[in-house]
Protein backbone atom coordinates (compact mmCIF):
# COMPACT_ATOMS: atom_id res chain seq x y z
CA UNK A 1 0.00 0.00 0.00
CA UNK A 2 1.32 3.55 -1.04
CA UNK A 3 0.92 6.30 1.25
CA UNK A 4 -0.35 9.90 -0.22
CA UNK A 5 2.30 11.93 -0.04
CA UNK A 6 -0.03 14.58 0.81
CA UNK A 7 -1.18 13.37 3.56
CA UNK A 8 0.92 14.30 7.06
CA UNK A 9 1.96 11.21 8.93
CA UNK A 10 0.86 10.90 12.30
CA UNK A 11 2.48 12.17 15.03
CA UNK A 12 3.25 9.95 17.88
CA UNK A 13 1.68 11.83 20.03
CA UNK A 14 -1.99 11.16 17.70
CA UNK A 15 -0.85 7.09 17.92
CA UNK A 16 -0.33 7.63 22.13
CA UNK A 17 -3.83 9.51 22.66
CA UNK A 18 -5.97 7.52 20.19
CA UNK A 19 -5.33 4.51 20.62
CA UNK A 20 -2.41 3.14 22.67
CA UNK A 21 -3.14 4.62 26.10
CA UNK A 22 -6.65 3.84 26.10
CA UNK A 23 -5.79 0.61 25.49
CA UNK A 24 -3.93 0.54 28.35
CA UNK A 25 -7.06 1.30 31.05
CA UNK A 26 -4.81 3.40 32.38
CA UNK A 27 -4.84 7.42 33.20
CA UNK A 28 -2.27 9.86 31.35
CA UNK A 29 -0.87 10.53 34.71
CA UNK A 30 -0.04 6.77 35.57
CA UNK A 31 1.16 6.38 32.22
CA UNK A 32 3.75 9.97 32.99
CA UNK A 33 4.79 8.42 36.36
CA UNK A 34 5.62 4.77 34.39
CA UNK A 35 7.46 6.49 31.66
CA UNK A 36 9.38 8.88 34.17
CA UNK A 37 8.27 11.69 32.85
CA UNK A 38 6.39 14.81 33.83
CA UNK A 39 2.56 14.66 33.27
CA UNK A 40 3.31 18.36 31.60
CA UNK A 41 5.42 16.99 29.08
CA UNK A 42 3.37 14.20 28.09
CA UNK A 43 0.04 16.28 27.72
CA UNK A 44 2.42 17.93 25.19
CA UNK A 45 3.19 14.86 23.04
CA UNK A 46 -0.25 14.30 23.27
CA UNK A 47 -1.24 17.57 22.23
CA UNK A 48 1.33 17.30 19.50
CA UNK A 49 3.33 20.15 20.84
CA UNK A 50 6.39 18.25 21.62
CA UNK A 51 8.42 15.79 19.72
CA UNK A 52 9.26 12.73 21.01
CA UNK A 53 12.97 12.58 21.92
CA UNK A 54 15.13 9.65 21.22
CA UNK A 55 14.92 9.42 25.40
CA UNK A 56 11.50 9.43 25.41
CA UNK A 57 11.69 6.88 22.27
CA UNK A 58 13.33 4.56 25.08
CA UNK A 59 10.87 5.04 27.77
CA UNK A 60 7.97 4.19 25.12
CA UNK A 61 9.27 1.23 23.84
CA UNK A 62 10.31 -0.58 27.12
CA UNK A 63 6.89 0.74 28.26
CA UNK A 64 4.79 -0.30 25.07
CA UNK A 65 7.06 -3.51 24.42
CA UNK A 66 8.59 -2.37 21.06
CA UNK A 67 11.35 -0.83 19.82
CA UNK A 68 12.31 2.70 20.14
CA UNK A 69 14.01 2.92 16.88
CA UNK A 70 9.29 2.67 15.87
CA UNK A 71 8.85 6.18 18.01
CA UNK A 72 11.58 7.90 16.75
CA UNK A 73 10.78 6.99 12.58
CA UNK A 74 7.25 7.58 13.78
CA UNK A 75 8.54 11.65 14.72
CA UNK A 76 11.02 11.77 11.76
CA UNK A 77 8.71 10.65 9.21
CA UNK A 78 6.10 13.84 11.09
CA UNK A 79 9.30 16.25 11.47
CA UNK A 80 10.54 15.58 7.69
CA UNK A 81 7.27 15.68 5.84
CA UNK A 82 6.88 19.37 7.15
CA UNK A 83 10.50 20.68 6.45
CA UNK A 84 10.17 19.64 3.24
CA UNK A 85 6.80 22.05 3.28
CA UNK A 86 8.73 24.88 5.05
CA UNK A 87 12.15 24.61 4.08
CA UNK A 88 13.28 26.73 0.87
CA UNK A 89 15.69 24.62 -0.79
CA UNK A 90 14.82 26.32 -4.28
CA UNK A 91 18.15 28.06 -4.73
CA UNK A 92 20.36 24.88 -4.03
CA UNK A 93 21.68 22.70 -6.87
CA UNK A 94 20.86 18.91 -6.81
CA UNK A 95 23.83 16.75 -7.75
CA UNK A 96 24.70 13.78 -9.07
CA UNK A 97 27.00 11.83 -7.06
CA UNK A 98 28.29 8.25 -8.40
CA UNK A 99 27.39 5.78 -5.60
Amino acid sequence: MIRNPDRCPTHPGELLREDVIPATNKSKTEIAEMLGISRQHLHGVLAERKAVSPEVAVRLGKLFGNAPLFWIRLQGAYDAWHAAREVDVSDIPTLNVAA
